[in-house]
Parts: C-alpha cells; structure tokens; sequence
C-alpha cells in the first residue's frame, strides 16, 4: 500500500523543469518591480517564462480531469508532473507558439496530452477535459487582471505592470483561440464526443490539420477583426489599460 502511495505521490510531484522556469519567472517578475538591470530582458523573463508555466498549467487541467474521468495512464506518462517537456513535441508545443508570441503578440496553442477516451466515463466528461484546459488560462487572465480591475497605481513600477498586462493579454487571446470551434482545438474536442457517423469521420480526419486550420481562419480579415475587437473589449471590461498592454509588446518586441 505504501509502494502504491508512494507512486501516486510521484506522479503529481511538480518536476524540477517547472519548478525552475516558475523560479525564472518570479525572478523576472521581481527584476521589473525593482527595475532592475534591463527593462526588455526583465520582460521577456517574464512574459516567456510566465507563458511556458500557463501552458503548463493548461495542460496539467487537461491531464487532471482525465485521471478524475477514468483515465490513470495520463500519470504514467508524467502529464500530472507540470513538466512542459512533457506536452507533446517540444519544438511545436513550446518553442513555435514562444516565436508566434514573440513575432506576432499572440498567445497560440500550445501543448497537448494524449488521452484514452476509450475509459473516459461519459461524453459530458470528454468534453470538460477539453474545455478545462482554455479554462486555466481564462483563470490565470483573472489573476493578473484583479489588479488593474481593483485599481492599482501602475504608475509605480510601470515596467512590471506592462509585463503583467502584455502576459494577461496573451492569456485572453489563447483562451479565446483555443475555445474556437476548430477540429483539433479544445473548442472543437469539447463537441467531438456528440458526433456521430460521417461527421465523426470527417472530423478526425481533419482534426490533424487543426493547427494550420486557425491560422487559415485568424488570418481572415473578416475573423481576424472580430477576434482582436474581441479580446481588447474583454480587457478592457477587466480594466488591462490598453496602453500597459502596448509598453509590454513592445518591450518584448524590442526589435521594433
């Protein structure tokens, strides 16, 4: 029995990957607050590592209510250890949506974990699996929005707060994307179990695409304007003032 505890421990004691990027962001954090050193590298600290720990957070919701639903194999494949080297491949789950971030302000899906829906007890199960996971990043969002919603002196520290802001942004923006109806996405997955016959079909055979599927879509003028009007009124109804969220791009978009 204590073999078996022993076990269970293991597999949802956070690794030591995660432990240090969420170190690499505090630092970064604490950096801007003191404006310390470089404004854009304390930034980018910030803002890159604060992402990879979101993604993972993202995908631990996904793996977490799986284990909960009925499927135990997502513990022996480490998803409930928060590792983001975990979460698929690590080019195209962390490095890729970290060059789309950087290149394009945007925060685009990331990760993913392979779950045995086969053991999954019901449809309604299956498709919270999916939807938790855009649900931690609207979460994170909340959090580090409360502050400019309580009504916080940016003025102080105002380079941690465009971090703060440009890394709340990112979250909005990838709870949205990813809540979008699009095979593969986590929007698409949560109505994937109510599909029958055909349907069923040719979602999955499209589902492998859905990557290059939201790009096609936000790349739409028609879509790209509604997605971008979208996420700045539902920043600015949380109070991120629109221009801590620029001074953030920009810092991370130091290039420019």
């Amino acid at each position: 029995m204590s073999t078996v505890r022993a076990g269970r421990t293991a597999a949802f004691r956070p690794s030591p990957v995660f432990v240090g990027v969420a170190a690499l962001w505090l630092t970064g954090g604490a950096l801007a607050w003191f404006e310390y050193g470089s404004r854009v590298v304390n930034v980018l600290l910030f803002v890159l590592a604060g992402w990879v720990v979101s993604l993972s957070l993202h995908e631990y919701a996904h793996a977490l209510t799986a284990y909960r639903s009925g499927d135990y194999s997502v513990a022996a494949r480490g998803y409930l250890t928060l590792n983001p080297l975990k979460y698929a491949h690590p080019f195209l789950s962390i490095v890729l949506p970290l060059l789309f971030l950087l290149i394009g302000g945007i925060g685009l899906p990331g990760g993913a974990v392979w779950v045995n829906h086969g053991v999954i007890r019901s449809r309604a199960r299956a498709s919270l699996i999916s939807l938790v996971g855009p649900g931690a990043n609207v979460v994170f969002f909340v959090v580090l929005a409360a502050p400019f919603l309580l009504g916080v002196d940016t003025r102080a520290h105002p380079t941690f707060w465009a971090a703060v802001a440009f890394l709340a942004f990112l979250q909005l923006t990838a709870a949205v994307l990813n809540l979008m109806p699009v095979p593969g996405l986590d929007g698409g997955n949560a109505l994937r179990p109510w599909l029958r016959g055909g349907a069923a079909k040719v979602y999955d055979h499209v589902a492998p695409f859905g990557f290059l599927l939201l790009i096609a879509v936000i790349l739409t003028p028609v879509v790209n304007g509604i997605f971008w009007y979208g996420v700045f009124v539902i920043a600015a109804v949380f109070g991120v003032p629109l221009d801590l969220i620029l001074d953030g791009l920009y810092l991370v978009q130091f290039w420019r």
